[in-house]
């Protein structure tokens, strides 16, 4: 449970740092990027190209991200894989990062600055989302909270009409993940109000630590 609470709390951080510094720009939150472009182009608003293209950015680091999964053999070194997959999502962590601390404070929704920025964090928490539907998929989805709530409701619901240990097991399991996710949003808004995007390093330490685990077959 550590490493999903882990990887929670940096999604959190990471897509409400980009929400914030990067006008309305979703870096993990796919569906945000879909609903705001329809928006802006119902209103005619700025930004829309940028939200519109995050889509086939994802896809193809999705597409990307998987070809280098199936290149090892099924069952097979699976955890050596999920070390490299953590360390690109580092590595992009720290572009996205870097770029911003070099382009900030971003002031046109329809500047290249934005989109390259955007796109880096997007590429990196799009390598974790295949990561979670692939190698990891035992355990909840760390930058999605639609579904987690869900399973949260529900959770709570089976406790409520039988308190038994494995409806108790459940519920933690469930809640810790939607507070985590909190928990790093309000991390990450209160960081970068304080440092800019020098907020995004304290959340990379995890990954690093994440990749250093995965390596060692170590990651629970």
């Amino acid at each position: 449970m550590q490493g999903a609470i882990l990887l929670t709390i940096v999604g959190g951080a990471i897509d409400t740092i980009g929400f914030i510094a990067l006008l309305g720009f979703f870096t993990a939150h796919v569906t945000g990027n879909l609903v705001l472009a329809g928006g802006a182009f119902v209103k005619g608003g700025a930004g829309l190209w940028i939200k519109l293209g995050a889509i086939p950015l994802f896809i193809v680091t999705v597409i990307i991200s998987k070809m280098l999964i199936d290149r090892n053999p099924q069952n097979r070194q699976t955890h050596q894989t999920l070390g490299w997959l953590f360390a690109a999502e580092a590595f992009f962590l720290l572009s996205f990062m870097i770029a911003g601390l070099y382009f900030e404070p971003f002031k046109d929704p329809n500047g290249a600055d934005l989109a390259l920025t955007g796109g880096l964090g997007l590429i990196g928490l799009g390598i974790r989302n295949t990561a979670s539907k692939t190698l990891i998929k035992y355990i909840s989805p760390s930058t999605m909270m639609t579904g987690n709530t869900t399973q949260l409701g529900i959770d709570l619901s089976n406790y409520l009409r039988a308190r038994t240990p494995a409806n108790a097991r459940d519920l933690l399991k469930s809640a810790s993940i939607v507070i985590g996710f909190v928990i790093g949003a309000f991390m990450g808004a209160s960081l970068y109000v304080a440092i800019g995007f020098w907020s995004v390093f304290p959340f990379i330490i995890p990954v690093v630590y994440m990749a250093r685990a995965a390596f060692r077959n170590e990651f629970r």
